[in-house]
């Protein structure tokens, strides 16, 4: 039986501070709307039925790979809901992630580059203790450029859907920040992947849902 996550498949955090969000792996991310507001749509019997600003948010999403075609990007499943955004992402090996394990001083693991870890907040710069090793480090180090990685994938896609669904909504927001998890392995990918594409059916019971 696999472990469960969002309380029905509970997956380890796979996050830990020395981990560069540049590095070539499969990401699941989740991106909310400020106070959970639905801007996106509704759901209707098990199904997500898109608002404009939704078909917006989808049009932008499928325009990553090609726009930062530099970075390798494949985008794998996702799913537009009421108030939030779940996508799994790869970032493959690219100019710009060859050699930063050097440059960061830490080994990098060979089955790809998952290490173990705990969760840490998205954009947390406290000095943080490993979970495994008890090593205390600081998650965002100052030698890493912040661009050309995870972050600078979903801080362009939220521009560009906020410049637009503001044309539409003046009141539209997303949330500051955005949680990610680092998926470790075949299995993990394949609940996760479940998990997206049934976010709708299970809309009712899921720990975003919300009535406004």
């Amino acid at each position: 039986m696999t472990d469960k996550f969002r309380n029905k498949y509970r997956i380890p955090p796979a996050r830990r501070p020395s981990w560069d969000y540049a590095w070539s792996a499969n990401y699941f991310i989740t991106i909310c709307t400020k106070d959970r507001h639905h801007f996106f749509g509704n759901v209707l019997k098990g199904e997500m039925q898109l608002s404009e600003i939704g078909r917006i948010v989808e049009s932008e999403w499928l325009k990553t790979s090609d726009i930062r075609s530099d970075m390798n990007i494949h985008l794998g499943a996702f799913v537009i809901m009421p108030n939030h955004f779940h996508a799994i992402v790869t970032i493959d090996d690219n100019e710009f992630n060859s050699g930063r394990d050097a440059m960061l001083g830490v080994s990098v693991p060979s089955e790809n580059r998952i290490p173990e870890g705990s969760a840490i907040p998205e954009g947390d710069t406290r000095p943080q203790r490993d979970a495994k090793h008890g090593v205390s480090t600081d998650f965002k180090n100052a030698f890493i450029p912040q661009s050309k990685n995870l972050s600078s994938i979903v801080r362009g896609f939220k521009s560009a859907v906020t410049v637009q669904a503001r044309s539409m909504r003046a009141d539209f927001e997303w949330q500051t920040r955005f949680h990610d998890h680092i998926i470790r392995n075949s299995n993990s990918h394949q609940i996760i992947e479940y998990y997206i594409l049934n976010n709708p059916i299970n809309w009712m019971e899921d720990e975003l849902f919300s009535v406004t």
